[in-house]
């Protein structure tokens, strides 16, 4: 019998791959062709989706994008045998985009059905866990310390630090949290894993969990991610019955258990502190540190908080080796970095590449440009949190110390391109206007900051007394950086501060008289 494989990520669905699906198996019906339809997760080649790939002796061979009338002239040119077609793209590894990158993290999505555990496992899952069983706790932590894996979700800190903490802390209690909460713009490497290999996810909790002897753990998945949340859930359910978790993990008598949580729709829940009282039952709000939620954290007891790419990175470490892991990357940033290209482009999509790619590199040779084919003007790095570069620094290495080096930060991986026709000063308003909007209200430099950055932006871009506004804007800028309580009002001066920077132009408006002063 024939295999095709249709991915069932959020985005193929967006774009129609699941009515594909269904064409694909009725016409071959109607032929009296034995076809089997696999279920992926997506390879991150969204500009080609829906994307169908075809089991073959010379291996899997795609054709894409295909619409709902291409159906019939692929099975006419006989593509269940690989054959010629328009949209015949060969083998997906044989393509520039894939077969430039380092996919450790990702390396099965796309490929295995994310809801066959056998599938997992005979595409090299849970060799990290079996042979983390096989150490002592601190043996496993100081697999991860040497691996130089750093918190993927923004913060860049060391993951091996942070257990080793929660190890030596003393308690009844431990846990382990998954911060699946992805709320930044252009951003989709956690619900694609998710979605496209959550055994992997699982995994990375279950080790984490022998690692610092913690015996739970929860998914903290952001609301708008039904899928994310639907497949995480039937793997855990999946996971349990083979084995993997409870009371006996691979029949070693240590436990481990992992439930999912839906979140509400707060960005704030992103911010650790705030997803740990969420996941109490409270209202989403910003707590003080100290005490760090490696020695306080959910319940009160020590808890490791990490994204969903940290935590999904190590079965790779523990199955490769730490070594292997570190001599990717450059500097301090070891490893490979899931970037995700979004925005005004022209190939977007999921790039896993070792730290040290140029954003050039990124932008041009992987996106391809601007979709529009007008002049790049500029990228923000890192969220809607993180700064606008111009075309002229393209060449800034995707690496945590160069970037801050540029008063910019790396964030969750997220890439968004604008070309020439954007307003940056509009861009630096909505900074604020986001803030505003998102944070948590606990702290006085954020709630009423935000709300004065829209004010005085509106002032400016109206040319209302510019020299005194940006000088009010600076102020304010700087409180915000010194006194917030956490990143949300933090690092909302970064985009504004980047954009004034570098796009000057943008701010000069003409000067608005006033009835009131004449």
């Amino acid at each position: 019998m024939t295999r095709v494989f249709i991915s069932r990520d959020a985005a193929s669905l967006s774009l129609g791959a699941g009515r594909m699906a269904s064409m694909i198996a009725t016409e071959a019906l109607a032929r009296g062709l034995p076809l089997e339809v696999v279920p992926t997760g997506s390879r991150g080649l969204f500009w080609l989706e829906p994307l169908v790939e075809v089991e073959t002796p010379e291996g899997r061979i795609a054709y894409g994008p295909i619409r709902p009338s291409d159906v019939v002239g692929l099975f006419d040119a006989d593509f269940l045998s690989g054959s010629a077609h328009p949209l015949r793209l060969g083998r997906l590894e044989d393509q520039a985009y894939l077969s430039r990158q380092t996919r450790l993290t990702f390396a099965r999505c796309g490929i295995i059905d994310p809801l066959s555990i056998e599938d997992y496992r005979a595409h090299g899952g849970y060799a990290g866990l079996g042979y983390a069983l096989s150490l002592e706790p601190q043996a496993v932590v100081d697999e991860v310390k040497l691996s130089g894996l750093r918190g993927r979700g923004g913060a860049g800190f060391p993951t091996g630090i942070k257990w080793d903490t929660v190890l030596h802390a003393e308690a009844d209690q431990k846990y382990i949290v998954c911060n699946a909460d992805e709320g930044d713009s252009g951003t989709f490497a956690d619900r694609m894993l998710m979605e496209g290999d959550p055994f992997c996810l699982i995994e990375g909790m279950t080790i984490a969990g022998l690692a610092v002897g913690a015996t739970r753990g929860f998914i903290y998945i952001r609301s708008e991610y039904p899928h994310a949340y639907r497949a995480m859930s039937e793997a855990i359910r999946i996971a349990e019955k083979a084995g993997y978790l409870g009371s006996s993990i691979m029949g070693s008598n240590r436990a481990f258990t992992l439930e999912t949580r839906l979140g509400a729709g707060a960005y704030i829940c992103g911010e650790e502190t705030s997803l740990l009282e969420s996941l109490e039952g409270r209202r989403g709000m910003v707590r003080a540190k100290p005490p760090l939620p490696a020695l306080e954290g959910l319940f009160g007891r020590p808890t490791v908080v990490n994204n969903v790419l940290s935590l999904a990175t190590v079965p790779w470490i523990l199955a490769k080796g730490a070594r292997a892991y570190a001599d990717f990357g450059m500097g301090r940033s070891r490893g490979t970095l899931p970037i995700q290209l979004a925005g005004n482009v022209k190939r977007g999509g999921l790039i896993e590449i070792a730290f040290g790619a140029t954003l050039r590199e990124i932008v041009e040779d992987y996106g391809g440009g601007t979709a529009t084919g007008r002049p790049l003007k500029a990228v923000q790095v890192g969220g809607p949190l993180g700064a606008y570069f111009p075309a002229s620094m393209l060449d800034i290495p995707l690496d945590y110390e160069a970037l801050a080096a540029e008063k910019g930060l790396l964030g969750h991986g997220g890439i968004v391109v604008f070309d020439d026709n954007v307003d940056l000063s509009r861009q630096a308003r909505f900074a604020f206007e986001f803030c505003a909007a998102e944070s948590c209200g606990k702290c006085t430099p954020c709630r009423v900051g935000a709300v004065r950055g829209v004010e005085v932006m509106d002032r400016i871009m109206a040319g209302i007394e510019p020299e005194k506004n940006f000088e009010v804007l600076d102020d304010l800028c700087t409180l915000m950086t010194d006194a917030s309580l956490c990143a949300m009002g933090g690092l909302t001066p970064v985009p504004v501060r980047s954009a004034l920077t570098h796009f000057p132009e943008d701010f000069v408006k003409p000067p608005r008289i006033q009835a009131a002063a004449e």
